[in-house]
């Protein structure tokens, strides 16, 4: 594949240079908003050699070129195109887009960079266990202790992790940013986990103006406030920017925005959106466990609806949410059940067809989608025939209802897939299990309705 060329034919399909507000590169495609929709080619787009897919509406285009070579091809964009300064007309782009779905576009925005650091703690923790329960001495030593103190750090400072990211997409400084987050969680105030076990009443509280009371707990079982402050850290410091004299900015605009970030999230940002960050959590278990797997069996066979929608990354909040809180990930089972019969799904395809660029496609896209990307695989083969899409939300539900049933749940999130057996420990013959079913029926109902 020639990289530069394909950079360069994509660029060009989409108007040119001075047709692009933006381009992003996610795990297999990249996300391109243009100026004028007019002015974009989607057809020669899905003909040039290395695209597998194209999606677009409302000014945004998603390009599916693969695990990889997205990152060469992105590379090579940036290179020839220099979109990363062309800024101008972004935010009346960005109004063309209903609010929901920029809610959504930002909340994976701010969980999708944090991924690498939570997927290496998860799979880490689960080479620990695995360790620890292979040796007894292991278990014991010293060494254990170390690799589960580094496989737990990301999960112990996520406000932080969600604080420098959220600041970056919200346009603020990433470090002013990291110091909301640490505020949040600074050892000054009382544990999250352990205020949970405490009585009211013997909760230390702050007693301000006479009539606000603030209690001295810190957040480390929620990342929605943490998202929620940062957005007004972002707002408070560009406003400074723009109305306090040059010189006194650097004094006065940083001190401003933490004191007034702080004491807004601590007195009100906080308690609020951390309780209705717990109805979220709680409405998400009772989804999962409603009708005895039912919900988690709906889940299962949409959840690759949102892949080609591309906001299957809203998931991210509720998974983080339920591992910040100290519960089991039982949205991992449902994602990966679904994954893995997408897989299965262009597996059978790429067996059963005689075409060999149709086989040469479809193989090592089962490949990719067995450890948790799916984009080649859906929009390489699946969607173009339909049929063994369907079958593939089939294999996913059935999965999903039968991981609900049995109760898996994971450690970390990001993974899926046959990687997710070293964040399953604890249940490893039932998520074995989930695989093979979501396996067996899509890859059944595939071969049995599909014809080349």
């Amino acid at each position: 594949m020639d990289y530069a060329k394909c950079a360069e034919e994509i660029c060009e399909a989409l108007g040119g240079r001075d047709n692009l507000v933006r381009v992003s590169c996610c795990a297999t495609r990249l996300r391109f908003v243009v100026v004028d929709e007019d002015k974009t080619d989607r057809g020669i787009l899905e003909g040039i050699d290395g695209v597998k897919g194209v999606l677009g509406d409302k000014g945004q285009f998603q390009v599916i070129i693969g695990t990889g070579a997205v990152n060469k091809v992105y590379g090579e964009f940036l290179d020839n195109s220099g979109t990363e300064d062309v800024k101008e007309v972004r935010a009346a782009v960005a109004a063309r887009i209903p609010l929901f779905w920029r809610i959504i576009r930002t909340l994976g925005d701010v969980f999708v960079p944090i991924l690498p650091a939570i997927v290496a703690s998860g799979l880490m923790m689960g080479l620990d266990g695995i360790l620890g329960k292979v040796s007894v001495s292991f278990a014991e030593s010293d060494w254990y202790s170390i690799l589960s103190m580094i496989a737990n750090t990301a999960f112990t400072f996520l406000p932080v992790l969600v604080a420098v990211s959220a600041a970056k997409v919200f346009g603020g400084n990433i470090f002013l940013g990291a110091v909301i987050g640490m505020i949040m969680i600074h050892p000054d105030l009382l544990n999250a986990w352990s205020a949970a076990s405490m009585d009211r009443a013997d909760i230390p509280v702050w007693h301000l103006f006479g009539f606000l009371s603030v209690r001295q707990v810190g957040y480390q079982g929620h990342v929605l406030p943490v998202v929620f402050a940062v957005w007004l850290m972002c707002k408070v410091e560009n406003w400074l920017h723009r109305h306090v004299p040059e010189m006194f900015d650097l004094f006065v605009t940083p001190l401003c925005t933490v004191f007034m970030t702080a004491s807004v999230t601590l007195g009100v940002i906080g308690p609020v959106s951390s309780v209705a960050e717990t109805y979220v959590l709680e409405f998400a278990g009772w989804l999962i466990a409603m009708g005895h797997g039912v919900g988690a069996m709906v889940m299962g066979g949409f959840y690759p609806v949102t892949v080609v929608c591309g906001i299957h990354h809203m998931y991210n909040v509720i998974e983080a949410g339920l591992l910040a809180a100290g519960r089991s990930n039982t949205w991992m089972p449902i994602a990966s059940a679904a994954n893995f019969a997408q897989g299965a799904a262009c597996l059978a395809v790429g067996m059963k067809a005689k075409n060999t660029r149709i086989k040469s496609a479809a193989i090592p896209s089962f490949l990719s989608a067995a450890l948790g990307i799916t984009e080649p695989a859906m929009f390489g083969v699946n969607l173009r025939f339909v049929k063994p899409f369907m079958c593939g939300m089939a294999g996913g539900a059935a999965g999903a209802l039968l991981g609900s049933i049995l109760g898996v749940g994971a450690v970390s999130y990001g993974v899926t897939g046959l990687p997710g057996f070293l964040i399953t420990l604890d249940y490893t013959w039932q998520y074995g299990l989930v695989l093979a079913v979501s396996f067996c029926v899509s890859f059944a109902l595939t071969w049995a309705v599909w014809k080349e």
